[in-house]
């Protein structure tokens, strides 16, 4: 990865840093799934062991999945994090914010698990293999055990940022799915390279190439309208790529790449995707 690259990806990722050393990631974790009754788990596959909390209150609804995002992954413009577990957890605050009867979150690879127990852990997982396809894999295998908890209930994934990627590319190898959210999501990592005049990502797969083999799932795709990280134009690309009616996108006015969606999460969560209107 050349320095442009990193520069660019780090400038994601810079908003988490000011003052993360003073910061206990875990114990800032545990402050949000607590009081929302989710509970700390790992789920071991066959490349990586993932961490999620959990509230699971029903075998007869629904799972919802929140993904997080793309976390600490540069400390600065050209040194990559030793640690990719974010500081601010939002995919985690927003599942925190979900009154369903059955709440998954699920740490991205290499996040919040201990390095002793995640040998295959390589700076290259969070940085230009973030979206891999080994990546996804384990990311469906912790999804299989995830449903198995609600078996035929299927999974509504929810994605912020880079976990939007992996929502989408996770879906395409998936039967379950009945729908996909993204918040900020990077559904076409090549454009927003493009965008940003940087090189595209190596070693990742990227979802805007599946966006026709996922467009029968009820999708709805959330961007900033003052994101100057992912612009809407991403999610809009992602769009007319599908050429689906199932698949929509909103932009939130004043809302940023990482403020501006907790405070409006609840209100969001009312509106349910689904296929037949404009795409």
């Amino acid at each position: 990865m050349n320095r442009t690259s990193a520069a660019v990806l780090f400038a994601m990722t810079l908003p988490a840093l000011a003052g993360c050393a003073a910061v206990d990631r875990d114990a800032y974790a545990e402050t949000i799934a607590r009081p929302a009754g989710m509970k700390r788990m790992t789920l071991p596959t066959d490349t990586f062991v993932l961490t999620t909390y959990t509230r699971l209150t029903t075998p007869r609804a629904p799972i919802t999945v929140y993904i997080e995002g793309d976390g600490l992954a540069w400390v600065s413009r050209t040194e990559p994090s030793r640690d990719p577990t974010p500081k601010e957890a939002m995919g985690l605050s927003l599942a925190a914010l979900d009154r369903s009867p059955n709440v998954v979150y699920l740490a991205r690879p290499c996040q919040y698990t201990p390095r002793d127990k995640n040998p295959s852990c390589t700076v290259d997982y969070w940085t230009g293999k973030r979206f891999a396809p080994e990546v996804i894999t384990s990311i469906n295998q912790a999804l299989d055990r995830i449903a198995a908890r609600a078996p035929g209930q299927g999974l509504n994934l929810v994605g912020y940022s880079g976990g939007g990627a992996v929502a989408v590319l996770a879906a395409a190898e998936r039967k379950d799915v009945i729908s996909i959210r993204t918040i900020a999501g990077n559904l076409d990592h090549n454009e927003v390279n493009r965008l940003n005049d940087v090189s595209p990502l190596s070693g990742s797969l990227n979802a805007i190439d599946v966006a026709k083999k996922v467009k029968d799932i009820p999708q709805i795709h959330w961007s900033g309208g003052d994101d100057d990280t992912i612009p809407p134009s991403v999610a809009k690309h992602y769009a007319d790529a599908s050429k689906s009616a199932c698949v929509r996108t909103q932009t939130i006015p004043e809302a940023t790449h990482d403020a501006g969606w907790k405070e409006r999460w609840q209100t969001m969560l009312k509106e349910t995707p689904g296929c037949g209107g404009p795409a």
